[in-house]
């Protein structure tokens, strides 16, 4: 169990949430969320089987609703123009969506000439990695017609900073794509802790 977050906020705006659902238990619902999974961005990202154990079907189903809609709305605003130049909502869309996976998972953001969205490939690994194979990223990058790329993965550990085989594996794509003319933007590594970029660190 989580320990609980010392932000009243956290409760106190879980409970409007939940009035819709439940106006007499929204606060008992809200304190039980808060105290199982620690805040409401960890509430609003937790798996909707496990909020439905703490809090039951109906709450469950509304907060998964209000996740889906804030996905909605953070990826529009990310990805509906040149990405690059849209980089902290970028950012803000995939803390949301990546950060507190409870298994790292691996998206790849094929990118036209003027840097806007093509395609999005979204790989499932483990609590520890996500195989990606270089050939296969390039394999798909010639059949949408990217130019470019920008690789996001999360790290579930909560610490953002990139592992011996993260760096091996970037450089590996950054060489397949140089043979093909695909440029690799950035490589961005998320967690609950925050965020990395490989192009600020001089990884690229």
């Amino acid at each position: 169990m989580a320990a609980a977050s010392a932000d009243p906020d956290n409760q106190r705006l879980l409970t409007r949430l939940l009035r819709s659902v439940d106006e007499k238990s929204a606060a008992a619902l809200a304190a039980s969320l808060i105290g199982e999974f620690g805040s409401l961005a960890s509430v609003l990202s937790a798996p909707k089987r496990a909020l439905h154990r703490v809090a039951g079907q109906a709450a469950a189903g509304a907060l998964c609703a209000v996740r889906e809609a804030m996905l909605h709305v953070a990826r529009a605003e990310a990805l509906e123009g040149p990405v690059i130049s849209s980089s902290d909502a970028l950012m803000r869309y995939l803390q949301l969506d990546m950060a507190r996976e409870p298994i790292e998972r691996f998206r790849v953001l094929f990118l036209d000439p003027h840097n806007r969205l093509l395609d999005e490939t979204v790989i499932d690994g483990s609590i520890k990695q996500a195989p990606v194979y270089p050939r296969e990223v390039m394999r798909r990058a010639l059949q949408v017609g990217a130019t470019a790329l920008i690789l996001v993965h999360n790290h579930p550990s909560g610490d953002p900073t990139p592992s011996r085989s993260d760096i091996v594996m970037t450089r590996r794509i950054v060489d397949a794509g140089r043979e093909l003319d695909v440029t690799v933007h950035d490589h961005l590594v998320v967690a609950r802790s925050g965020w990395m970029s490989f192009r600020a660190r001089g990884l690229l």
